[in-house]
């Protein structure tokens, strides 16, 4: 007997005789996952496995990028008045002539410095 394949509930066995030595010779049995995923096949002309073995990566410690502010000091001590003021980052952005997005940035870099 020969186990032939598995699958959740039970395994597949087969009475190995000849014309079943003939049909897993044949391929008739291999694995129809092979190609997605598990080990490497070999290659037919005898040189190692099929794909090339990846190069282990070194391991760093992963760190953010460096923030660098895309707006002035200038800019952001005028979107911070504007804002005690009242007006909403869209009015604010218009004033500045730059984004919505970039005047939330300004108001709350500044609010996390602790300067608003």
């Amino acid at each position: 007997m020969v186990a032939i394949g598995q699958n959740k509930a039970a395994e597949e066995f087969l009475i190995l005789d000849d014309r079943s030595r003939e049909e897993l010779a044949s391929g008739k049995y291999r694995d129809q996952r092979r190609g997605s995923f598990g080990p490497a096949v070999p290659r037919p002309d005898g040189g190692g496995s099929a794909s090339r073995p990846a190069r282990p990566r070194p391991r760093t410690k992963w760190t953010p990028p460096p923030t660098r502010k895309s707006w002035t000091a200038s800019q952001e001590r005028l979107a911070l008045l504007y804002n005690e003021q009242g007006l909403r980052p869209a009015e604010i952005a218009g004033k500045l002539g730059v984004s919505e997005r970039l005047v939330v940035q300004m108001i709350l870099a500044a609010k996390n410095r602790g300067r608003a």
